[in-house]
């Protein structure tokens, strides 16, 4: 979903886009991606923006809807409290034989 929160995006644009957003650590499939969008488009998360035929293939554009938009938020925040408490910890105790974050 992050890969849409700037607008609209076909599925190859958000294949790249996803590629783009993780340094190249996560690589999509396109059945794995488009078996996620069915699925997002399902719960109300993900809508069809638009479709356009380029070069005689039919390229759809997918976006966000407000609850997709809300969710994400939600899931960043989420990910942002845990990233913190792991921080934490590891000011306090640090990994066994390492030294302890400043």
């Amino acid at each position: 979903m992050s890969a849409l929160a700037a607008g609209p995006l076909h599925g190859y644009a958000v294949i790249k886009e996803v590629s783009r957003l993780s340094d190249d650590t996560v690589r999509l499939a396109a059945g794995t991606l488009y078996a996620a969008l069915d699925r997002l488009t399902d719960e109300g998360l993900v809508e069809v923006d638009r479709e356009e035929t380029v070069d005689g293939r039919l390229r759809r554009y997918y976006r966000l809807t407000g609850p997709g938009a809300s969710t994400l938020a939600a899931e960043a925040e989420q990910m942002r409290r845990d990233a913190r408490i792991v921080l934490q910890r590891l000011r306090r105790t640090g990994p066994a034989g390492a030294p302890r974050l400043a």
